[in-house]
């Protein structure tokens, strides 16, 4: 089983009752009906045509991505804090 990679869309509407043509672009994650923004995700491949459509759209004010993909995640020094490794068994 391959997996394909994804990203995060965060975009910006403005009314609740939209999510139904926004959810049709992508895995809908979460929206928030306070600041009206919602999470989608689409491939990665795809994140450039799906943002144009997305922008196209009359009640969307903006999309932006996620940055995630773009972020290193191996750290090179790493190594744990021996004075916060044994700090668990202060409790006892």
């Amino acid at each position: 089983m391959n997996k394909t990679n994804r990203q995060g869309l965060i975009v910006y509407f403005q009314h609740m009752k939209n999510i139904r043509q926004i959810k049709k672009h992508g895995h809908l994650i979460y929206a928030s009906k306070k600041m009206k923004y919602a999470l989608l995700y689409v491939n990665q491949e795809d994140v450039e045509f799906k943002m144009e459509k997305l922008e196209r759209l009359p009640f969307v004010s903006r999309v932006v991505p996620s940055y995630k993909p773009e972020v290193r995640t191996d750290y090179e020094n790493s190594k744990p804090d021996k004075a916060k490794q044994y700090d668990y068994k202060m409790g006892i």
